[in-house]
């Protein structure tokens, strides 16, 4: 399933449970949603205030249209 995630993390959650590390995902990116599997590691070097996307093979692709309608955290 393709989709456009907005995100302003460009690390992991870490959480406890049971007194183990546990890292969620905040880039959307993961094979293992909702845990962190270092798929990050492709966003280094985004454009700050771009929209990007990932294709199949963890291509970067900068969107070139307008997605009125897409929710904001501001």
């Amino acid at each position: 399933m393709a989709r456009i995630v907005k995100r302003n993390r460009d690390h992991p959650y870490e959480v406890k449970i049971g007194g183990e590390a546990q890292y969620i995902c905040a880039c959307g990116l993961s094979n293992n949603l909702p845990f962190c599997d270092s798929s990050h590691k492709l966003t280094k070097g985004e454009t700050p205030g771009k929209l990007h996307w990932y294709d199949e093979g963890g291509k970067r692709h900068e969107a070139k249209d307008a997605y009125p309608g897409i929710r904001s955290d501001e």
